[in-house]
């Protein structure tokens, strides 16, 4: 018999953005590998307690936590009762974000910050909170942070997001880099055009839809469940030697 080497039996797991799309996908996945699982939302909270209750269906433990993760105060809230009801974490996944669509020269400060610090000042924020527990408690844990091809790719009217992506991408590697001599494995995913709820509309326009399936080698959309399979692995025993990569799931987007 093959050992499960995916089993997260005894484990815990943060997911922020946990309540919908891709972050749902990730925490209910967690979940059904054995995790306890704190599901953490902004404002969707019914739909973060509607992945708790999918988690708990399946046998394990979860919460559903409200944080802005851009809130250094609120992220130690969230932290503080995570661990008092499920236990230390030792498996973050950074996924909350915010996109816009806007044409780099029509780009209020405003939006650029909005978007920059629910992005990138988040993880920065969650991931460094997380990753000091985890020294402190020795705990070898791992932290995936979820990018995007936007980071490698530029495409019309998300030229803030980008950045914010890009930046994901160097603080990954950076992280990675630190953490390691604690055991801390830091990597992150970059999906490609996934349907999700903030490009929902834009997935559903025939016209922009064909254009951007032309630049897709497997030629389909993704789900948010292929995103979720990846991060799997990385939280897994099998992915033990990875840190500081990145993974694209892209349909092979960023192959040139």
């Amino acid at each position: 018999m093959v050992e499960n080497r995916y089993a997260l039996a005894g484990r815990v797991a943060l997911v922020t953005g946990g309540s919908r799309s891709i972050g749902r996908a990730i925490a209910v996945r967690l979940g059904g590998a054995g995790a306890s699982v704190a599901v953490n939302y902004c404002r969707a909270e019914g739909q973060a307690r509607s992945a708790v209750e999918e988690i708990e269906a399946a046998g394990a433990r979860a919460l559903a936590v409200q944080a802005d993760v851009s809130d250094p105060r609120a992220v130690e809230r969230m932290l503080e009762q995570a661990q008092a009801a499920l236990g230390p974490v030792d498996i973050l996944v950074n996924n909350a974000g915010v996109l816009r669509r806007t044409p780099f020269l029509d780009i209020p400060l405003e939006e650029r910050e909005w978007i920059m610090h629910t992005n990138l000042r988040g993880y920065f924020l969650v991931a460094q909170a997380v990753a000091r527990r985890m020294v402190a408690g020795d705990i070898k844990g791992c932290i995936v942070n979820v990018s995007s091809s936007s980071a490698r790719i530029a495409t019309p009217n998300l030229a803030h997001y980008a950045a914010s992506k890009g930046g994901i991408t160097m603080l990954t590697r950076a992280m990675a880099f630190e953490l390691a001599r604690y055991g801390i494995r830091v990597n992150e995913v970059n999906p490609g055009l996934i349907e999700t709820d903030l490009n929902r509309a834009d997935v559903q326009n025939p016209d922009w839809l064909a254009g951007r399936l032309r630049g897709i080698p497997l030629g389909r959309v993704g789900r948010p469940e292929d995103v979720a399979g990846a991060v799997l692995f990385l939280a897994s025993h099998d992915a033990g030697l990875m840190t500081g990569a990145s993974v694209a799931i892209d349909g092979g987007s960023t192959i040139t």
